[in-house]
């Protein structure tokens, strides 16, 4: 068997490394390869056969690939979004913005080449390159071992041919990807229709992603027909994004249309310390949208009683009777600690557990077909916090009953807990006494990148869905809120806040060919970009900001060159 096809084969395991081994694998894996992303990180797949059977406990947390959905719900061209967000207006008049000069980078479904919205005037495609995971009979990138990757060029030739897809048989099935770029990078030239994207001379790299491996899946208890997409893929995709850039030298915006509830919502992960590298960069933006679980009932805030030693808090999870099993993640706060119990929904209780041992436990029942396996880590080395991580297989329909049990603190500590996302559900399983904050996905809570909420543009009010902050230790998270309820894109109107990243993602564009491209702020990196777009964005009078939902704002652009042409004051 090849290394290719190692990867992408259901028998190897997908492991993240943040760390090189002494000698290499070679050294501690018998059958395995390595794909290096950046510094120390890379992921490392290996045989199975070689190895125990997968829980946190066994492999450790950061090591196993979260799963990552896509942000965007099923939905004459209406121009209002890119007007409330101050785009039309730069891209007119002296300013005569277009993203000029600038790649945007996409990591997502992938992207329908032949959409005329990505053409030039001439009928050639300003993608510059799609690397697709999903097929392995071409040439692989750079670096990179598997999958393959299509040239400008090469798509150029299909775009001549009468069967392109002979040519550069790489598809967007899912669609996702297409109507992200079609609104963040979308041009109405050669279409016919009216339509226009937020940076509409962007040039565009994609990486199709491929599907998550079944046995992750299987791990996270995730239905196989559902898309889903492995941390380890985002990672590699992340390097592929980064090294266009590099070799172009070009200004680079990150379009992150995908989140995840897995992680403590702190931005600490092997992901949002890459995101991070790429952040800090000079022309770099990272821009992650703050996902759909604000209205969802799948988050969990539990809080100890200041003074006692000691206190219970009873977590509700109301289970519907098509779920086949799910998980979910208790993080709690240094010094305390946590013990367990479990009531199923007949009445039998578990004994209580403090997991001195730090080991994993499995649950059986009499009178339920039911099993809970529960990993315990004290201190996780991502965060150096406590997790309980719950794997709940086929669970009896009713209210399952977590008791948390906080002690060895006697000021008042929190735990959170987090069910997945809706996608990864088989039905309406949720929390009866939910909190709608800190419902931003990961890795929007990551400290350097652009993190994005959505409202609706039509009467300026915030979508009941997006998901709300702070992060979960209290840090100020989303940055500002973008326009995502009934966006147009080439593929029809879609809500979500992955369309709310996507034209904040232009709008970065646009930004970068000023500051960049026409050497007005060469220095710019996102973290200047972030403070330049909350300086510009619309705030509500008698309200406070920031704020968990919108953040220090609305989007706007066009009130972002005010303030730097000192039109207006400073907001």
């Amino acid at each position: 068997m090849t290394d290719r096809e190692k990867i992408v084969s259901n028998e190897y395991y997908d492991l993240i490394s943040d760390y090189v081994l002494p000698g290499g694998i070679q050294g501690y894996l018998r059958d395995a390869v390595y794909q290096p992303v950046n510094g120390e990180i890379g992921v490392i797949y290996a045989n199975r056969e070689e190895l125990p059977p997968m829980s946190v406990n066994t492999f450790t947390y950061p090591v196993i690939p979260k799963l990552y959905g896509l942000m965007q719900l099923p939905q004459t061209f209406d121009p209002t979004p890119l007007i409330s967000s101050g785009i039309t207006q730069v891209q007119r008049g002296a300013l005569g913005l277009t993203g000029r000069g600038v790649v945007i980078g996409f990591l997502d479904t992938g992207i329908r080449y032949d959409e005329k919205v990505f053409q030039n005037e001439d009928g050639s495609t300003r993608i510059l390159g799609i690397w697709d995971q999903t097929i392995q009979t071409g040439e692989t990138p750079e670096g990179i071992l598997y999958g393959t990757e299509y040239k400008k060029e090469e798509i150029d030739r299909a775009l001549r041919s009468n069967n392109p897809r002979e040519i550069v048989p790489s598809y967007d099935e899912i669609g996702h990807g297409t109507a992200l770029a079609s609104v963040a990078a979308g041009s109405s030239l050669r279409s016919g229709l009216s339509f226009l994207g937020a940076a509409p001379e962007a040039d565009i790299v994609m990486v199709k992603l491929r599907q998550a491996k079944q046995n992750l899946k299987d791990f996270y208890l995730v239905s196989e027909e559902v898309p889903a997409y492995a941390e380890s893929d985002l990672l590699v995709a992340l390097k592929y994004l980064e090294s266009y850039a590099i070799s172009l030298v070009r200004p680079l915006v990150i379009c992150f249309g995908l989140g995840s509830n897995m992680g403590n919502h702190e931005g600490n992960s092997i992901l949002a310390d890459y995101l991070n590298q790429i952040a800090t960069r000079r022309s770099r933006a990272v821009m992650v949208c703050g996902g759909n679980e604000g209205n969802r009932a799948h988050h969990y805030v539990g809080t100890s009683v200041e003074g006692l030693t000691e206190t219970t808090d009873n977590v509700e999870i109301r289970v519907d009777g098509s779920e086949k099993g799910f998980i979910t993640e208790l993080w709690g706060s240094v010094p305390a600690k946590h013990a367990i119990s479990i009531r199923t929904p007949g009445g039998e209780v578990t004994p209580r557990v403090d997991f001195r041992e730090q080991n994993s436990r499995e649950f059986t029942f009499i009178y339920e077909d039911s099993r809970v396996q529960v990993d315990h880590v004290l201190v996780e080395e991502g965060s150096g916090e406590e997790l309980i991580f719950f794997r709940f297989i086929n669970p009896t329909p009713g209210v399952w009953t977590i008791r948390v049990t906080i002690s060895g603190n006697s000021a008042e500590s929190t735990f959170h807990m987090w069910l997945p996302l809706e996608e990864f559900l088989q039905s309406d399983t949720y929390f009866l006494r939910p909190s709608p904050y800190t419902t931003l996905t990961e890795p929007s809570n990551t400290r350097t990148v652009i993190s994005v909420t959505t409202y609706n543009d039509e009467n300026d009010s915030f979508w009941a869905d997006s998901g709300r902050g702070y992060t979960r230790l209290g840090r100020i998270k989303p940055d500002f809120a973008a326009p995502g309820v009934n966006i147009d894109t080439i593929l029809g109107k879609r809500t979500g806040s992955s369309m709310a990243v996507a034209i904040a993602s232009g709008a970065a564009a646009l930004f970068f060919q000023w500051a960049v491209v026409e050497q007005n702020q060469l220095r710019v990196e996102s973290r200047e970009l972030k403070n330049y777009l909350i300086r510009g964005a619309d705030r509500f009078p008698g309200i406070d900001y920031p704020n968990r939902e919108w953040g220090y704002g609305r989007l706007n652009l066009a009130g972002t060159f005010n303030v730097l042409a000192g039109i207006s004051e400073v907001r």
